[in-house]
């Protein structure tokens, strides 16, 4: 829906345009905030030390500990790893197809999901500093993803509504 801000007040349009503006800078910095960390986190999936690195977390969470039993450490990892770098594409191909917006927010409210369901099984509270409300590295590395989460889920709905939209026509 669109607007006709013509007869605003000058100090009115320019908020408008100034609150377009920033919500296009938002939401490119919101799809870098998303891809960067899947990509990044991603590809070193692939290495020996994230391979070592994320065993114990999937071992020590009873609802992922089938992933290492039916994969191996490794293989659990490389599929992590594709399924990670496979969304953040999603992500990027959201912004010309629809589609690719859906099937990306879905993927991303999954995975961030399960990452942030971690938090429920490990232990994320620095006890050295007293415990709650005090996180300690794995609480900080993970507490990030309820964002991630959060954009996931509107990216979901902005896709689904962009679809409706083009099924409805001009």
């Amino acid at each position: 829906m669109t607007v006709d801000a013509s007869s605003w007040p000058p100090d009115a349009r320019r908020a408008a345009a100034l609150g377009r503006l920033f919500r296009r800078i938002g939401r490119a910095v919101a799809l870098a905030g998303v891809c960067l960390p899947l990509v990044l986190i991603g590809i070193s999936k692939f290495t020996q030390s994230e391979i070592e690195g994320v065993e114990p977390l999937l071992t020590g969470t009873p609802w992922l500990a089938w992933l290492p039993a039916l994969l191996g450490a490794a293989g659990a990892s490389y599929l992590l790893g594709v399924v990670e770098v496979a969304t953040a594409v999603l992500f990027l191909a959201g912004l010309r197809w629809p589609l690719a917006g859906v099937a990306a927010g879905a993927f991303g409210a999954a995975t961030f999901a399960v990452t942030v369901s971690i938090l429920l099984a490990q232990p994320i509270w620095d006890t050295e500093s007293g415990g709650f409300p005090w996180l300690n590295s794995l609480g900080q590395f993970i507490i990030k993803d309820v964002a991630l989460l959060g954009i996931s889920l509107v990216v979901l709905g902005e896709g689904l509504l962009r679809t409706g939209a083009e099924r409805r026509g001009p």
